[in-house]
């Protein structure tokens, strides 16, 4: 039986949070990672239909966007072996694994030559929040840790993210690509009923 209150919960305090605080983003970080730190702690909220792999890519399904879009909630479901490009997000995010677990690349673009270079990695399992944005860190690529299982992630943005002008990058020259990612999914679950 899935406890969708919890996710209903975690949208209201979350909208306090920024009601409270705006666009004050180390305040969003300190509170907001408390706040998806006890979300993704529970793996009994999210309906089965947002929690689907898909045996080509990744999914990133839409579970609330604020109405003034100041902050989205997505589940991103990782089948095996499956990753993302190397991108950006453009504003703040944070990431919380729920299920399974991911690798985390870090990159910098080079000033002189513009090549990516990779700045750090780390395995996030169950219960960790990853932080990004344009002030701590805001290019890398995620991929499921798990060779034989899948991975699902809850993140919240800054923004309506499946919206938002972001950038792949090539990992030899920089070249960025522009994208904006959608979601996978038409409808939102029913948090209200």
């Amino acid at each position: 039986m899935q406890n969708q209150a919890r996710l209903k919960v975690f949208i209201q305090d979350f909208t306090r949070l920024v009601d409270k605080v705006g666009g004050d983003e180390q305040q969003i970080f300190i509170a907001g990672k408390e706040l998806l730190q006890s979300l993704v702690a529970h793996d009994d909220w999210l309906p089965a239909e947002f929690a689907q792999s898909d045996p080509e890519r990744y999914q990133q399904f839409l579970l609330h966007c604020d109405p003034l879009e100041r902050f989205s909630v997505a589940s991103f479901v990782w089948g095996p072996g499956q990753s993302t490009p190397i991108h950006d997000h453009t504003v703040w995010g944070m990431v919380g694994v729920m299920r399974g677990g991911e690798v985390c690349e870090e990159f910098n673009k080079e000033d002189e030559t513009g090549q990516m270079l990779a700045t750090g990695r780390h395995v996030m399992q169950v219960g960790d929040v990853d932080l990004v944005s344009p002030s701590v860190g805001d290019i890398h690529r995620v991929s499921n840790a798990l060779a034989d299982q899948v991975s699902i992630s809850i993140h919240v943005y800054g923004a309506n993210i499946g919206a938002v002008s972001r950038h792949t990058y090539e990992i030899g020259s920089g070249t960025a690509q522009t994208f904006i990612s959608g979601y996978s999914n038409a409808v939102v679950p029913n948090v209200w009923g």
